[in-house]
């Protein structure tokens, strides 16, 4: 079957630009040049503009703030991402369940519970996971790794959930009480 007019159109259409500058910035996307270089770590961007955000990694300058509560970032995006803290607004919504994210990245992630979309892979036993986090946490199954420390006697553990509750015993805390004869435990 021939493509029709309008689809070729779609697939082959012009960009046009007012500036031969943003012509030039525009077809980098293509030739892979990234002809701004940092000084400081030799990262290299498509963008002067990109450039000037990469290098507050390095100043430390953050020039946006939030009038709520004060807290600074290197870019206006991430300001704007994070004032959604402040007014509840979640505008990423999920079309399967209706389910609404404050990130988009967020939403992407919950999706592959739809989907069933599980791409990272466990290299040693070929076991797939949803989120990368996950396939971190899974691997210490392997490596042995055990980053969580308690302070009071120095045993480790693979999960931070795992810590609290060993925690509980130096603490004595036992948030679970039973409605029936009021005993409390460490544990649900």
């Amino acid at each position: 079957m021939k493509p029709s007019p309008d689809m070729e159109k779609q697939q082959h259409s012009v960009k046009s630009f007012t500036k031969q500058s943003h012509l030039k910035k525009h077809q980098r996307i293509h030739t892979g040049k990234k002809p701004h270089h940092c000084s400081d770590c030799g990262k290299s961007f498509t963008a002067q503009s990109h450039l000037k955000i990469h290098q507050r990694i390095h100043t430390g300058e953050k020039p946006y703030h939030c009038s709520d509560c004060g807290k600074s970032f290197n870019q206006h995006f991430n300001l704007k991402q994070h004032q959604r803290v402040h007014t509840g607004e979640k505008p990423y919504h999920c079309s399967d369940c209706g389910k609404s994210f404050k990130q988009q990245s967020t939403l992407k992630k919950h999706q592959r519970i739809h989907t069933g979309e599980k791409p990272y892979h466990c290299s040693d036993c070929g076991k797939s996971f949803n989120q990368q986090s996950t396939l971190k946490k899974h691997q210490r199954i392997h490596t042995g790794e055990k980053p969580y420390h308690c302070s009071d006697c120095g045993k480790s553990f693979t999960k931070q959930s795992d810590l609290k509750i060993h925690h509980r015993i130096h603490t004595g805390e036992k948030p679970y009480h039973c409605s029936d004869c009021g005993r409390t435990s460490t544990e649900c």
